[in-house]
């Protein structure tokens, strides 16, 4: 694992965090207790922060930068899915961030919501909580449901469990 500074920045862990060899952690980073970085994620924040919550997941060959004037926020029990892209943006907690999607500068999701494999959340949308995005750009088509939100609850739970197996074996 690399986990580095950029000039007087540098990366905080909350406990109980697992940070996968190959993943890269790189300045004013924040990991939340719980927090999770799979195979080949990068978190970015040589030029403002990257705030991850607790129990979030940043799953495998995920990438996160936060530009000047511009921080990452993702919240409490999330996923962020395998190729993920989140520039700039702000997730609510309990939302997950399908595979391969991106979620541009300014960009706003609410909590208890689901972006799509592969959408694009463009610049300065605000995406309200509870809901359910698709495409490019990418459209809220529907609330989420019970069962998609009881999915999400569940999955970080097994996130967190197969983490806490991996740190074990460290």
């Amino acid at each position: 694992m690399s986990i580095r500074r950029y000039g007087d920045k540098k990366p905080t862990l909350g406990a109980h965090v697992y940070i996968d060899e190959s993943a890269i952690v790189i300045g004013d980073v924040r990991l939340g207790d719980g927090a999770s970085v799979w195979p080949g994620a990068v978190l970015r924040a040589d030029d403002d922060a990257v705030e991850i919550g607790q129990r979030t997941a940043i799953m495998d060959l995920s990438f996160a930068e936060a530009p000047k004037g511009r921080p990452v926020h993702v919240g409490n029990e999330c996923i962020v899915s395998h190729g993920a892209r989140l520039h700039g943006c702000v997730i609510g907690d309990s939302t997950l961030i399908g595979i391969g999607a991106i979620v541009l500068d300014g960009a706003e999701v609410g909590s208890n919501s689901m972006v799509a494999a592969g959408s694009i959340v463009t610049p300065g949308t605000k995406i309200p909580p509870g809901s359910f995005v698709v495409g490019a750009p990418g459209k809220v088509i529907r609330e989420t449901t019970k069962d998609e939100l009881a999915w999400i609850t569940k999955e970080t739970e097994v996130l967190g469990a197969k983490a806490a197996r991996y740190q074990s074996q460290k």
